[in-house]
């Protein structure tokens, strides 16, 4: 699982593998807390969360969304991403991550995830997704 940071005009893009759909949603997460701050350190409890949406893109904005709200609401940063993934009549992301407090951070402030250019696509080596935030 890996995932790197991309320009993106006066956004920050997310381009993240894995070998399973929730190593890449676990991979994108950890995009996301990059993107965030530069150094992060071993601080913080984990905590559970899990999302449901229609579609694994809905997913994806849904499960990064919830990341932004519980660093808004529990003023943490949401990093060390574990996830898995799978569907019954909805999609669902079943997730683990540590709360590291921002006091222990210089975090920089990601507004949203947006659909703007979203892709998640199967790949020979597993899955590949792509996320633009709006900073």
């Amino acid at each position: 699982m890996s995932f790197a940071l991309r320009e993106h005009t006066a956004d920050v893009a997310i381009e993240a593998e894995g070998e399973s759909l929730g190593e890449t949603f676990a991979a994108v997460a950890d995009g996301l807390a990059a993107a965030q701050c530069d150094a992060i350190p071993d601080t913080g409890d984990r905590f559970e969360i899990e999302e449901r949406a229609e579609s694994r893109e809905a997913l994806l904005f849904e499960f990064l969304d919830r990341l932004i709200y519980e660093r808004d609401v529990r003023a943490v940063l949401p990093a060390d991403h574990e996830a898995t993934v799978g569907r019954d009549d909805e999609w669902i992301v079943r997730a683990s991550t540590r709360g590291v407090p921002l006091a222990d951070v210089r975090a920089r402030e990601v507004k949203a995830v947006t659909y703007s250019e979203m892709a998640i696509e199967e790949t020979d080596a597993g899955w590949r997704a792509y996320v633009v935030l709006d900073v």
